[in-house]
């Protein structure tokens, strides 16, 4: 069982849907959990009580990590508050609208982008320097199985995703001589608020759980298949493991 007691994570995008599942699995792994959220702070502050319940620390943050004021001002406060900071899971992410690129508004291409790569470089920027003076740093990428196809109609989303990896693969060459892991992890589709927008919009399924017989191992892949990845990664059984990708995404199908 992974042990990560005595360590503390902050998880963007922390509140609901992939991140909640990462938190949770982070706090029953012993780990203290900074929780950011951009607008549901209802969602948010529940999930902080679950962690508090489970004996662990937790707090909220509201910040757009599109905006480096706000990260940085979130980093100060979670730092101040929590003490430093081993984990970081760069998890928060918005979609595109499916457009072909000579119909995307660059507004949003800019809006995606931002908040994916731009977001990630800012909190790994704020963050990275205080985890080499620690025994172990871990920052771990919330990606997607759009970087493997970069489907039609998806340019904002698959340009954030990819540059994304960029910072993340670029980040880990960087850090390894400061005993900083870095690693990636892109889920296929995940039942959660985005995915059954995702399989209504593009397949006209309300119910998401009607594609569990068609979908690898009989089911759609749960925040908690996503979570369990990130734990083996931050834990002690990845610590050989740096510069990586996986694709969760039940073999790609």
């Amino acid at each position: 069982m992974a042990d990560l007691t005595g360590r503390t994570a902050l998880v963007t995008g922390g509140g609901r849907g992939i991140g909640a599942g990462i938190v949770r699995a982070l706090a029953t792994a012993g780990a203290d959990v900074a929780i950011n959220y951009t607008r549901n702070s209802d969602a948010a502050d529940a999930l902080a009580e679950e962690v508090r319940a489970l004996g662990r620390r937790a707090n909220t943050y509201q910040a757009d990590v599109s905006d480096y004021e706000q990260c940085e001002a979130m980093a100060t406060t979670a730092l101040a508050d929590l003490g430093p900071i081993g984990i970081l899971v760069n998890n928060a992410g918005i979609a595109s609208r499916g457009n072909a690129i000579a119909d995307t508004d660059p507004a949003e291409m800019r809006r995606v982008v931002e908040t994916h790569a731009f977001g990630s470089f800012y909190m790994s920027q704020l963050l990275v320097p205080q985890m080499r003076e620690l025994p172990r740093g871990d920052v771990v990428m919330i990606s997607s199985g759009a970087t493997q196809s970069l489907g039609a109609r998806g340019a904002p989303y698959n340009m954030g995703k990819t540059a994304m990896e960029a910072v993340a693969f670029t980040l880990a060459k960087e850090e390894r001589p400061n005993g900083i892991h870095v690693n990636i992890v892109a889920p296929g589709l995940v039942e959660t608020d985005m995915g059954k927008r995702l399989v209504r919009a593009t397949r006209g399924v309300e119910d998401i759980r009607e594609l569990d017989a068609a979908s690898p191992f009989g089911r759609v892949c749960q925040p908690e298949d996503i979570a369990n990845a990130v734990i083996y990664l931050v834990d002690q059984a990845g610590s050989y493991v740096t510069n990586q990708r996986i694709y969760v995404n039940g073999g790609g199908f």
